[in-house]
């Protein structure tokens, strides 16, 4: 890694931060070599395609502000790309990193480099391979501390522990996806859980290995727990300590203490502990939630907090978790998230009735269509507003900006479904029709946008984690049932709601976001649950240009990857 240094001034936006940040600012350089190596875990050998031969990958460390400049190596056997999960890459689309989004695939054998430049981002992100299922082994910490001179919203912490939670498959990812793909049905489950490419003790391979975070007594110590997993929401709990979760999705959230944290695929938050226990060894666990009737395998997966000088066994070895189908659990954590008026998080600008041009409502589904090649004589598909989305073969923010491009996208995305029903009803038997295709939601810069996420009992029903590249934004409300625009609206959270990337939208519920639409590009939507963006859950947001250079795109690097056939 290289490190430049340079005196600058960090406008992170005149909408977004009520302080402007006077720091020395610097400039990181990375080298990503993502090739296949062996693994062994589960009592197996199995060859994964990863960054510089580790699972995880190299972890990224930079403050506030920084520019980081990663030059990503194909040395493996098929094409991939990466994304820089909650960076909002103002201006920049081109260094997003979704497959066939915002770029075409990094071929074997060459390499590009992606310029990342931070701005109010503060706290734990991470990045993630963004090509079928590759990123469940191309995956890795994208950690940014406080600029110069600039504090904690809370106690300094003595040091801080990235932990990374993940879905351990023997086998090849994307290899599993296709399969899947092909035969119309779901992907198999995981062979196993893992906390920073550990599966712990509870698997019965005597070989395998648990994670262990060693602590000093008396020490405050700042977790910052990434849910890199494909398909699972995960409780998380140390035994007999208490957790204080101070941010979510690099933005400070009001402090609240919990003896469980419940955090979502692509999710991540900061968590203070304390070391305040008789000296020990104690669990640290992992279990997945699920609303669904699609649920994953209820495993248990190990680590340990391990106070220096421990002698012997576990202390207070028993775990307590919530069951894996605690929806009380859930609803009763997420309804602690609230923003934080403080001096470090970006001034509220919460988007006003008034300042609202673009609404949706957007039905969230998992349906089937017809294939005379598949298995069951259908194949399993999912939607948002009844449309499927289906990957383009040329990138759509290529299209867009070249102008020149007929046919890779439409502009038709539809702002509410096309057929309203029960969507949290008894939905047994019923159905409505899907299109396909490569539909996108198109706005101006500046305007203010709502979106109200409408989960359904389609298919097996349960949460959807979605995530919006290129911004932040307010979760501003949420409820049971189906979504009423005349009286739900006067329910909206407008002083202090959480500032995020990723949302949980509960199983039989409804979940709102606002944000301001004032970074043009083109910026993928999708559910973070992996087998549902594969089956379709996805749609693309397009933010026209402003009226200056400094509310336009930047123009594209000349070393973007080609496109196959191209």
């Amino acid at each position: 890694m290289g490190l430049q240094k340079g005196l600058v001034t960090c406008f992170v936006g005149v909408l977004f931060l009520s302080t402007l940040l006077l720091s020395s600012a610097d400039v990181h350089h990375y080298e990503f070599f993502v090739r296949e190596s062996n693994f062994t875990k589960l009592c197996n050998t199995t060859t994964l395609l990863v960054v510089n031969d580790s699972y995880p990958g190299p972890e990224i460390r930079v403050h506030r502000c920084d520019t980081v400049f990663v030059n990503v190596h194909n040395q493996g056997n098929y094409g991939f790309t990466i994304h820089w999960h909650g960076v909002k890459q103002r201006r920049n689309p081109w260094s997003d990193g979704p497959e066939f989004i915002t770029q075409c695939p990094i071929q074997p054998g060459t390499n590009f480099t992606y310029e990342i430049v931070l701005s109010d981002e503060i706290g734990t992100l991470w990045w993630h391979a963004h090509s079928d299922w590759t990123r469940g082994s191309v995956h890795g910490a994208f950690i940014i501390l406080p600029a110069e001179n600039e504090t904690y919203p809370f106690p300094t912490p003595d040091a801080d522990q990235t932990i990374i939670l993940e879905s351990w498959y023997d086998g090849d990812y994307k290899q599993i996806i296709d399969d899947a793909l092909a035969a119309g049905v779901s992907p198999r489950q995981p062979s196993a859980y893992a906390i920073s490419g550990h599966v712990g003790d509870t698997y019965g391979c005597p070989n395998d290995t648990i994670f262990r975070m060693q602590v000093d007594s008396e020490k405050i110590y700042l977790l910052r727990i990434i849910n890199a997993a494909m398909n699972e929401h995960f409780f998380f709990t140390i035994a007999n300590h208490t957790l204080t979760v101070v941010a979510q999705d690099a933005s400070y959230v009001r402090r609240f203490t919990r003896d469980y944290i419940l955090i979502s695929p692509g999710q991540t938050m900061d968590v203070l502990v304390s070391a305040n226990r008789n000296v020990g060894q104690y669990y640290m666990a992992i279990r997945p939630f699920s609303d669904s009737s699609a649920a994953p395998v209820d495993n248990i997966t190990t680590g340990i907090f391990e106070y220096t000088n421990s002698e012997g066994g576990l202390n207070a070895s028993l775990i307590t978790l919530p069951v894996m189908t605690a929806t009380d659990a859930m609803i009763n954590f997420l309804n602690q998230i609230r923003n934080t008026n403080v001096s470090q998080n970006p001034g509220m600008n919460v988007p006003a009735d008034k300042d609202i041009k673009t609404r949706a409502f957007i039905a969230i589904a998992v349906n089937n269509l017809p294939c005379n090649t598949c298995v069951l004589g259908s194949r399993i598909v999912a939607s948002l507003n009844n449309v499927s989305f289906v990957s383009p073969r040329i990138d759509i923010l290529q299209a867009y900006y070249n102008r020149n491009m007929s046919g890779v996208f439409t502009e038709d995305f539809p702002l509410n479904p096309p057929v309203f029903y029960n969507f949290t009803g008894d939905l047994t038997n019923f159905n409505t029709p899907i299109e396909e295709g490569t539909r996108v939601i198109v706005v101006n810069y500046g305007e203010g946008v709502e979106m109200v996420l409408q989960a359904t009992q389609m298919g097996a029903g349960g949460s959807h984690p979605m995530h919006l590249h290129g911004f932040s934004f307010y979760w501003v409300g949420t409820g049971f049932g189906n979504f009423n625009n005349e009286t739900d609206p006067s329910t909206y959270n407008l002083v202090d709601p959480p500032l995020i990337n990723t949302v949980h939208v509960p199983g039989r519920r409804w979940v709102a976001i606002r944000f301001f639409a004032t970074n043009p590009g083109v910026w993928f939507m999708h559910c973070h649950l992996d087998r549902h963006s594969s089956w379709g859950m996805d749609t693309v947001l397009i933010v026209r240009n402003g009226r200056t250079k400094e509310t336009s795109m930047r123009p594209p690097p000349s070393t973007m990857p080609r496109c196959p056939g191209t």
